[in-house]
């Protein structure tokens, strides 16, 4: 009966129709209602998951092509206001958490509109210009073309480097593609150019999508709703695993400019305008850039920073999971409080809150702590404080 009930809502409209509520409330000792919580049960959830992730080879070096499909089916309003600004508003939330998990990749923007892909920004390392240019281009209009996206994906990817990953996600709103010729072979083309094509739905499952995520590597997903929607696209900013191909060591050559004072005038490379101090000088051949990570425009060479490539390095060697601790009173030697955020264990009760230890340096911490360890530190206070 309620799904009779709930079939004539909107997707935004379900998630207040939810009428077993009061299952999300408890009441305290004086009688007043709190919403249950609810961090115990994200907390296992988390734990399980970290703790069944394999250790396989990830790639630090990405280049990504995220496209967007601007067709008439991104103006829907099943997701209020549309498609369309759901799909901007997480995107540019996306971008920043890419550059932030990843420091060394390079992120390109390609929208399908009218049966056309256009490239909208070129593979670069600045969020803030993608962001920039996909916000001054959201119009909706005609039909989309997953295979001239496609194509158009491959004429830029195939000539990346042999050390970088090649992978393309398409967030993609239409039921259907309206193609010039074979998409079949365009998916035989980015299967035997190393292309890993991923497709987030916003309407139903399509089998053309599933075909290219199935022969390419990718990861086919179909969003439920909104908060559905987002989790999709955050799970594609941590690194996949690497391909058989490019799982070989590799040395690539990279240079490590220095910036320049704060007073100095010069011409930039890459926007040929004049900045007044600011910006780092290639070692290489001498030419001024503007920020990092970036590629020289004139002698090729991988600019970045030290901080970085040791920024990459968590994805190589990840923390190990953190044990569950004993949290009796009975055992006298436990910490009274976390070794983080000092925040403490005792409640007053025969058990104190629960807690997690260091495989290495036995240090205890709170739950939060541990995932935010885990998910944004990627560091042990216990062990840096050791060392």
């Amino acid at each position: 009966e309620e799904e009779d009930e709930n079939e004539g809502l909107e997707e935004w409209e379900r998630a207040y129709a939810h009428e077993r509520s009061w299952e999300d409330l408890e009441e305290d000792e004086y009688g007043c209602l709190l919403p249950v919580d609810s961090s115990g049960v994200h907390h296992a959830q988390y734990r399980r998951r970290v703790q069944s992730a394999e250790r396989i080879q990830k790639g630090l070096i990405r280049y990504l092509y995220v496209v967007v499909d601007l067709s008439r089916a991104a103006g829907e309003t099943d997701f209020r206001p549309s498609r369309m600004a759901i799909v901007s508003k997480h995107l540019e939330a996306f971008i920043r958490e890419f550059f932030d998990q990843n420091p060394l990749s390079h992120i390109g923007l390609v929208t399908i509109k009218d049966g056309i892909a256009h490239r909208l920004t070129d593979l670069g390392g600045s969020p803030d210009s993608h962001i920039k240019a996909l916000f001054s281009k959201l119009e909706c209009s005609g039909d989309s073309s997953l295979q001239n996206a496609l194509d158009l994906v491959h004429g830029y990817l195939s000539q990346i480097p042999t050390y970088g990953h090649r992978e393309v996600l398409i967030l993609y709103s239409a039921l259907s593609t309206c193609d010039p010729g074979d998409i079949m072979e365009t998916v035989q083309k980015c299967k035997k150019a190393k292309i890993r094509c991923s497709v987030i739905g916003l309407s139903a499952e399509i089998y053309i999508c599933k075909h290219i995520c199935e022969e390419t590597g990718g990861v086919y997903t179909v969003a439920l709703g909104e908060s559905h929607f987002k989790e999709l696209l955050l799970e594609h900013a941590p690194p996949p695993p690497a391909i058989a191909e490019f799982a070989v060591a590799n040395l690539v050559q990279m240079g490590f400019p220095q910036r320049e004072t704060e007073g100095a005038l010069s011409i930039c490379s890459c926007h040929m305008e004049v900045k007044v101090g600011g910006v780092y000088t290639c070692p290489q051949c001498k030419a001024r850039v503007c920020e990092l990570p970036t590629e020289c425009k004139f002698c090729g060479l991988t600019l970045v920073s030290s901080p970085h490539l040791a920024r990459s390095y968590h994805h190589l060697f990840p923390i190990a999971p953190f044990a569950e601790a004993p949290r009796s009173t009975l055992h006298k030697n436990l910490p009274k409080s976390c070794f983080s955020c000092q925040q403490s264990f005792l409640d007053g009760g025969s058990n104190s809150a629960p807690r997690v230890s260091c495989p290495k340096c036995r240090q205890q911490f709170c739950l939060d702590c541990d995932i935010y360890i885990h998910e944004s530190l990627h560091n042990c206070p216990g062990c840096e404080s050791r060392r």
